[in-house]
This record gives C-alpha cells, structure tokens and sequence, in this order.
C-alpha cells in the first residue's frame, strides 16, 4: 500500500513532464501489386523518459513494424508520431536519418556487424555520421568495448566473435552515439541462456543509468525483465501494464534533436565522412580482389590506351614539325605555273635565275635561290646510284639554314666559270664511296660527266613526307644546266626573309615584282609559316582523333565500372540498411559508394598511366617518335576520376534510395 502511494506522485510528475514518444492511431499498411495488408491497426501509444518496455507478441503480430516505426526506419501510414513534442511523420528521410543518429541506438537479433571491420570500427560507425573526429570516436568506441567486457577483442571481426560478443559489440555501437533510446529488436533470440541473460542484464544496467529501452520479444520471461510490459496481436495493443516511474538519470536526460527538427544546420559533408568513404572504398577493394583485378583492368586499359596514343601522336607532330621547321619558317617557295593551276606532268618554263636575282634585291630578302632539281646517276668506281642533282645558287646553304659538315660549298665564282664541282648528301657518301675512303677532291661521274668533290653536306634526315633528303647531290645551277638538265629555267626559287613577322609583305613585293617581270601571274608563292600552321592543324587533329579512339576504351571500362558498383550495391544492400539504421543520410550514402567508384578509378588511372608511358617507351625503341608532356597524363588521370564520378553516380544513386527497413531486410 505504502508503494502505491509512493508510486502515485512519481508518475504523475512523470506524465506531467510529457511523453518522450507519442503515437495517436498509428496505422501500417503494405502493398503488393493490388493487394493491401494493413499491419497495425491504429496503435495509441505513450512512452516516457527512462522506461524499460518490453512489447511482446507472436510471429506476425506487427510489434517489429511497430518497432521500425517507432526507430524512424518505417513510415507509417497513417496517424501521428511525435518523439520529444515534435512530429516525426512530417520529416523527410535525411531528417529521421538524423533523429536514428541523434536519439536512437538499434540492437538487431543478427546482431548486423560489418563483416570487414573489427570491433572498433563497428562500434564507428554511428559516430562517423556524427562528424566526430577519428581520435576522439576511436577513443570512445574503445573505452565502450572496454566496459561490456570486450577490451581484448577491440581488433577482431564479426566472425572472430562468439554471437553472445557480437551483440555487445551491437550494444556498444547502440550507445556510441549516446542511445537516449535503446531499440532492441529480439536482442537474445540467436544467443544461448547465459549470454542471453548477459545481455538482458546489460539493458537493465543501461535503463537503470537513465535509457529508455525498448525490448522486441515474443518470449513472456524475456518480457518479464521489463518494468512495463505491451502485449500486441494482429496489429492491436492487446494489454499495456502502464508507465513505471522514471529515474532520476532519465529526469535529467537531455535528448538531442537539434539538427533533426531544424534548430541547426545540417553540413552536408564533413572531413571525417571523406576519410571513412576513403577507408571503406579500400576495405571493399581487399574483400573482392578479383573482382577489383578485373574491374581496374577496363580502366587501366583506358587510360593507358590514352597515355600511349597522346603520346605517340604528339611524337608524330613533333617530328613532323621539326622537319618542317629546320626547312625554315621564314622562307618563301616559288614555283612556276598560275596559282590555280594543277600540275600535270610535264615542265612549266616560266621562272629564270634572273628572277631570283631581282627578288634578292627587294626589302628584308636575305637570299634569293633558284633551283632546278633533276634525277642522275652517280658513278664511282664500280658503284653506281640513282640520286637527285639539285642545281643551286652559292647561297643555298644560307637560304635553307643547312651548312655543309666539311670542305665547302661552290662560290659565286664557281657560278660564273660554269665550274664541274659538287656537293654531296650523306647518302651518297654511304651508298658510293668505301667505308673510310674520304671523297673530298676526288672526282665523280654524274650521267657520264665528271665533278670534282668540294664538300659534304650536314645530315638532314627525313623530309615532312618522309624521304630522305641526304639522298642528293648539289652542283652550280649554271653548270647544271648546261651540263646535266639541258634546260635554261628554274623549277623553285628559294627566297628567305629576314624578318618572319613580315613575310607577308614580302610575299606581296615577290608578286608584284614577277608580275611586272612576266606581265601575268604564272607563278605560284607557298609560304613555309603557313604551311606549318597548316600541318600543326593537322597533327593536332590526328592526335585528338587518337585520343578519342582511346577514350572510347576509358567509356567502355567506365561501363564496366557501373555494372560491379551495381552488383556491389545488391551484394551490400544489409549493410547500406545498417548504415542507415545508424544515422547516415542519403548524401553519405551516395557519396560512400560513389567514393568507392572514384577510389577504383583513381586506382586504375595510375596504374594506367605507369603503363600507358611504359608501352611509349617500348614503341619509342623500335623507331617511334613519342612526346611525353603533362597534359596528357593528367587528362588521362582526370578522364578516370571523372569517370569514376559520372559511372559510379547511378549505383550510388540506386544505394541512396534504398528504404531502410528494406534494406535491413535483405539476406
């Protein structure tokens, strides 16, 4: 009698502080294709700060929708949810994320542990979600385990850990966060009696320092533990014993819900989240190594493809540029025949070394060369070989900016005495002479006529068209014309400006001259500066049209990507479930596995990149021209984040909107 009058007084104070959890007909109904079950059957309910519940039905009763509801992982259909005075079926899903986060700590019956991580980085995870630095959560999670007795297991996994271990491990993670409210659900159905009653006597303990513990059972003794006790059946609360007094630890609780109800500002992102998405994306890649082999390999395939084919099409431009430019970019070719004339076989008579001479004399020409270039046989000895003759002006190897390597090239005078003298190619050199016999002052036959050696020209190389331009021999143009073409005119004059910022205008004054000279226009100028401009057009489209045959691979292991970030995403969906149970929102979520998709091709990219340059320089010793510049490689590099970002963004995506409680639910 004396405790009944006792009792009166604290549960009035109780009920007139106000319910921690109200529920006013609650009603769940589910749906499948057009049939409707509805599960609970509007459920009045009121819970108080500091009780230990135990809500207990049969199989199919309804109390674990009714626990779902109660823990934010369910809707309801129906009816009002308050939890501290504020309305919780008006939330969106990152707000009751936030609630789960703040106020709740979940206990699953299969316990629900992350299979790759230990003990600590289970009890995490809540506190993750929470922007809780690494230290500080580390510290907490450790001193939690400590205290249930688990301070010798902190590093060992789920499957390392007996099951009565593992719902420790639960229950430690359930107050990592604080766990104002203890959802248990079934919290001894997989464990035997003593551990069973371990962990009943681990929520005693926990609602006796100020918890409110609600209990999911179907077993009347478990029940019994409780201080109140709801029977439901088919969706009904059948039996409620009534509040029991709160404890002087739950009269001072004090319930965080600042962020879920929008009395703060909720961060989308914060650094501890990057670094736990970083850390998982690389646990995941260990749990799967095969998979992650052969998902790299689509990436690294790509990006490697880009590396080596920029590459190799920069080398071309570059060789192909050099060409051109060691021919001279100040220079101006004139050839005979009108400007839209195509040239038909045959000869053009229409340009005479006359006609180099007055060029020379205009502004800003430093040299002015007319050449007529004609096929010959050299003899010496008893080697023969077809070549060109090139017949030339004194001050070709100014004009063309390529010096004679020894002895010396014909002078003005040789012009004039029409002297048989010549210079030769490298190639000639090779193909004529005997290896160590030195040609200069000895005498050759070109087409039966005999010159005399005077020098031996630097080593050019390849053209722009890739013949050989050593492959020649050079000789006065008055002698040559006399004496081996049998022809009067020019085929080329070769003009080389001082000042290539006015090439243009001595291109007009050339014209103009030969105009006047001809009194018509049958000539065509080329200038070799816009020819290169012309030429570097080109390549850069040939290297852009080898990158994007290239790319099509990077797209292709992009593709691959998304499709083992789906599977991945069904194979996780429980633990995308107890992520959410414990607080995290769908931009974490999203952003755990898109940093999964970005960690897989940021892997690939540089493993990519280490072989695209590998497979350069493999190409570059069998005669390849390679160019290795930056922008390549971190075009490459940023093609596979991006693509990491873009194929990686549907499978999270799909993980984000995952339903919670579906998710838990999935084997």
């Amino acid at each position: 009698m004396n405790e009944i009058r006792l009792r009166e007084p604290i549960l009035a104070a109780q009920q007139a502080a106000g319910a921690l959890i109200e529920l006013d007909r609650i009603t769940k109904t589910y749906t499948r294709g057009d049939v409707s079950v509805e599960v609970l059957h509007g459920i009045s309910l009121s819970i108080y700060p500091g009780e230990f519940v135990a809500i207990m039905g049969a199989s199919g009763s309804g109390k674990s929708t009714l626990m779902n509801i109660l823990g934010c992982l369910d809707r309801p259909s129906g009816g009002s949810y308050r939890f501290a005075g504020h309305e919780v079926s008006t939330l969106d899903r990152d707000r009751q994320a936030l609630l789960r986060r703040e106020a709740f700590g979940f206990i699953f019956q299969q316990y629900n542990l992350l299979a790759n991580a230990d003990a600590v980085e289970n009890v995490e995870v809540p506190a993750v979600y929470a922007g809780l630095p690494r230290s500080e959560r580390m510290a907490r999670a450790r001193g939690i385990l400590t205290s249930l007795g688990l301070g010798e297991r902190l590093d060992h996994r789920p499957n390392q850990l007996s099951g009565g271990q593992q719902q420790r491990v639960s229950i430690a993670r359930a107050l990592m966060n604080g766990g104002q409210v203890i959802l248990a659900d079934e919290p001894t159905g997989a464990l035997d009696s003593k551990s069973g009653e371990d962990v009943l006597r681990l929520l005693e303990n926990l609602n006796a320092d100020g918890h409110t513990v609600l209990l999911i059972t179907h077993d009347p003794k478990v029940a019994e533990r409780a201080r109140r006790v709801i029977e439901i059946r088919d969706g009904e609360i059948i039996s409620d014993s009534g509040p029991a007094p709160l404890s002087t630890e739950a009269a001072a609780l004090r319930f965080r819900t600042d962020y879920a109800f929008g009395r703060k500002r909720v961060p989308m992102v914060t650094g501890p989240d990057m670094m736990e998405a970083g850390k998982v994306a690389l646990r995941s890649l260990r749990a799967n190594v095969l998979r992650t082999i052969l998902t790299l390999l689509g990436i690294i395939v790509g990006v490697a493809s880009v590396v080596a084919m920029v590459a190799i099409g920069d080398g071309a431009k570059q060789d192909v540029m050099r060409r051109i430019q060691a021919m001279g970019t100040n220079l101006l070719l004139v050839r005979p025949g009108a400007p839209n004339m195509r040239m038909a076989g045959g000869t053009t008579a229409t340009l005479i070394a006359a006609d180099a001479e007055a060029i020379e004399d205009l502004p800003d020409v430093d040299h002015a060369v007319g050449e007529y270039q004609s096929s010959v046989t050299v003899r010496y000895g008893t080697a023969d070989y077809l070549t060109q003759a090139n017949s030339t002006g004194p001050s070709f190897p100014q004009a063309r900016d390529w010096p004679v390597a020894r002895g010396s090239f014909f002078s003005a005078d040789d012009m004039r005495g029409y002297a048989p003298v010549v210079v030769l190619g490298q190639t000639i050199v090779k193909n004529v002479f005997p290896p160590g016999e030195d040609p200069l002052g000895k005498y050759v036959l070109l087409n039966n006529v005999p010159f005399q050696v005077t020098g031996i020209m630097a080593a050019r190389g390849a053209s722009p068209m890739g013949s050989d331009q050593d492959d020649i021999v050079f000789t006065p143009l008055t002698t040559g014309q006399l004496r081996l073409h049998g022809q009067r005119h020019v085929r080329t004059i070769t003009v080389q400006v001082e000042d290539v910022t006015k090439i243009d205008q001595v291109q007009a004054a050339i014209r103009n001259l030969l105009i006047e000279r001809h009194r018509a226009e049958d000539f065509q100028i080329r200038n070799m500066a816009s020819i290169l401009e012309t030429a570097t057009q080109t390549q850069n489209t040939m290297t852009i049209l080898l990158g994007s045959i290239a790319a099509i691979s990077l797209m292709v292991g992009g593709i691959g990507v998304m499709n083992i970030m789906l599977v991945s995403v069904t194979e996780r969906t429980r633990e995308i479930g107890i992520r959410m149970a414990t607080g995290a929102r769908r931009i974490n979520i999203l952003m755990q596995f898109n940093t999964e998709a970005v960690v897989v091709c940021g892997i690939g990219g540089l493993i990519g990149i280490a072989g695209g340059i590998g497979a350069a320089m493999v190409m570059s010793r069998f005669g390849w021209s390679i160019a290795y510049n930056v922008w390549p490689v971190a075009l490459a590099f940023g093609c596979a984040f991006a693509t990491g970002l873009v194929f990686g963004f549907l499978p999270a995506r799909k993980a984000a909107n995952l339903d919670p409680v579906v998710a838990l639910g999935a084997e």
